[in-house]
């Protein structure tokens, strides 16, 4: 019987999550950690929080993603040329077991030209096209906290270091006056609720959909009501033959339901 060395069948209930971001890797974590579903899973995020540090860091943790079911990955414009090199890696180590034995779940931002005026939802289809080759993902979450327009990014020179923006990108700032400042961090922390009762989450989840049907709205004033209105389901929007789902909108659902599918049978060769 060939064993094939490529394969990695000793997969564990274990999630890997990989971000320069601090503030997306600890909601992720948190909305994994405190879900009653997955308590038992095993959680590893970079500790470093220096850019510099925490990319180091991240390739350093690529042969131990072999031993993880899931893998969840930021990969918006700005950080992944920092990252490619490492997710090269990660992916090298995995291909074999994708969409079998593990998965990836990916966090992005949007096409670059998301925000002219006149796009259709259907500028995903391309941008969606080339992740599926480099990553084969499960499923591919749009977080509209990460699409930010050029000019409101950092501007670094050559030997600055990057940054990660705090602030929310500005179109959306109109939609989320009622949280307590305008940075990503307490946005996320809002609509996570950590300390909160089961009541008050589905309050504000219910309420984080009413914003981004309003955001979509009019963002896509073009496009079918009815075909938009899906891009807010657990199966996401529908764009030829990829799909969208919008972060974080049954993320927590998505996760548990990847982790808890059981691992096809073993194929046997001469």
């Amino acid at each position: 019987m060939a064993v094939d060395i490529l394969s990695h069948s000793g997969r564990e209930k274990k999630i890997h999550i990989l971000t320069l971001d601090e503030v997306l890797a600890t909601d992720v974590y948190e909305r994994i950690h405190l879900d009653p579903r997955m308590k038992r899973y095993r959680l590893a995020k970079p500790h470093n929080t220096e850019i510099d540090d925490t990319v180091a860091e991240i390739d350093e943790m690529a042969r131990d993603t072999t031993t993880s079911k899931l893998l969840i990955l930021d990969v918006r414009a700005d950080t992944l040329p920092l990252l490619q090199k490492a997710y090269n890696k990660i992916v090298g180590y995995n291909r074999r077991d994708l969409n079998r034995l593990c998965y990836s779940v990916l966090i992005g931002d949007g096409p670059a030209n998301l925000l002219q005026a006149g796009k259709s939802v259907d500028c995903f289809v391309p941008f969606l096209a080339v992740h599926r080759v480099d990553y084969s993902p499960a499923v591919f979450f749009f977080d509209p906290l990460l699409h930010y327009e050029y000019d409101e990014l950092p501007y670094t020179g050559i030997n600055d270091k990057f940054v990660i923006p705090t602030k929310l990108p500005r179109r959306l700032i109109p939609y989320f006056k009622g949280t307590s400042d305008m940075t990503t961090a307490a946005v996320r922390h809002f609509f996570r609720a950590p300390d909160q009762s089961r009541e008050v989450k589905a309050k504000r989840l219910q309420i984080l959909i009413k914003l981004y049907k309003k955001r979509i709205s009019k963002q896509f004033p073009n496009d079918e009501k009815e075909h938009l209105k899906s891009w807010l389901t657990k199966e996401g929007i529908q764009l030829a033959t990829e799909k969208l789902n919008l972060y974080p909108l049954f993320f927590e659902d998505w996760v548990y339901d990847l982790m808890e599918k059981p691992a096809p049978p073993k194929a046997v060769t001469q």
